[in-house]
């Protein structure tokens, strides 16, 4: 499989897609300063877990550029700590972005980086560090394609929620990619697309890269997949995950909670593919995961046009948790995890890179 990379970086400067943008417009996005990481992250113009990770690892590197100068003295080093800490905690669920920002720190101080002195070698550690981030998550990529596109048969109706396509990853996608590959396996199926209520993510966003691809597909709305999964069209779900407890339970968008609870009740087979960093060994269930709450404009209205009448009350959760046991297997670039529990999930990550324990220790 040939993919363009989501994301790019030289000369200290970061340029993706403006994912707010599409399908409307292709507009790349040149980004030079630590600040404009942040805000390009928490207003989505940059998102899903895996890409809004690798963007946070270029994030640093960046403030580094920007903060350091020539020479890292004491007091440079502590701003560069602040915004570094800044970016870690530009979103909160998913762990993707505090597993980027801790593996740069991780690198600092491997190298014994993270001290005063000439600010080149912190610079180029940084930067090689998060472009070896980027190229990991490609090969990740086409390892889960590798490992998940055998689900799909001839025939199938595949039911995705928001976007987990080559957009939320360094260009690869994590459940994307398995349809791609079953794709070029010569498999025929048709894809259902929720529409993903209320930024559309799945409308805008899956159905531009699915067209780009060539595969069938067909937009609905959030609220028809129960119909569909009834009349026997929709015969199997796959979404991806920002952030995966130690027992299996799965945060993914807003709605896949409902997706799931959906397939559980006629006997489809809901999967989640994601990679080893979004694995959270430090949260025991889902439970425990942070749900990030956004500005109620985003449900009131789109593209500026009121959907509501104003001062409708509003509760905007971007994410909800499913728990493992509604999973048929989490699809990971070391396998299938079926029926996910915590002593599955912590045969994986024993077995995956040393990264993927999240030593918050770390962190800055």
């Amino acid at each position: 499989m040939k993919f363009s990379k989501t994301l790019a970086f030289s000369s200290g400067e970061l340029r993706f897609l403006d994912q707010k943008r599409l399908p409307q417009a292709e507009v790349t996005l040149k980004i030079r300063r630590w600040q404009e990481v942040v805000s390009t992250i928490q207003a989505l113009q940059i998102r899903g877990a895996p890409a809004i990770g690798i963007a946070g690892a270029f994030g640093v590197a960046i403030a580094a550029r920007q903060i350091l100068g020539k020479t890292a003295t004491p007091a440079t080093l502590a701003a560069f700590l602040k915004a570094s800490q800044a970016i870690h905690e530009a979103r909160p669920t998913a762990v993707n972005l505090m597993w980027a920002v801790d593996h740069q720190f991780a690198a600092l101080r491997k190298a014994g980086l993270l001290r005063p002195g000439p600010a080149a070698p912190i610079i180029h550690c940084l930067e090689k560090n998060a472009q070896a981030i980027l190229e990991e998550d490609l090969s990740i990529g086409m390892r889960l394609a590798e490992a998940g596109h055998g689900l799909i048969k001839d025939g199938d109706g595949v039911l995705t929620h928001c976007n987990a396509g080559g957009l939320a990853t360094a260009g690869m996608g994590s459940a994307l990619s398995v349809l791609y590959r079953a794709k070029e396996a010569g498999r025929k199926f048709t894809v259902y697309v929720d529409e993903t209520r209320p930024l559309l993510q799945g409308a805008r966003l899956t159905t531009w890269e699915l067209k780009r691809w060539g595969i069938p597909h067909v937009l609905i709305c959030d609220n028809m997949a129960a119909m569909l999964m009834k009349q026997g069209r929709i015969t199997k779900a796959i979404t991806g995950a920002d952030r995966i407890a130690l027992n299996g339970d799965a945060a993914n968008k807003i709605g896949t909670y409902g997706v799931a609870v959906l397939a559980h009740f006629h006997r489809i087979p809901f999967y989640i593919a994601a990679p080893y960093s979004t694995f959270d060994a430090n949260t025991r269930t889902g439970a425990q995961i942070p749900i990030e709450e956004r500005k109620p404009e985003e449900v009131l209205s789109f593209h500026g046009v009121p959907s509501a009448p104003k001062g409708t009350r509003v509760y905007n959760p971007a994410f909800d948790v499913v728990p493992a046991p509604l999973i048929r297997a989490l699809i990971t670039e070391r396998g299938l995890i079926a029926s996910p529990n915590a002593k599955k999930v912590k045969a994986f990550l024993a077995a995956s890179a040393p990264a993927a324990r999240h030593g918050r220790g770390a962190r800055p």
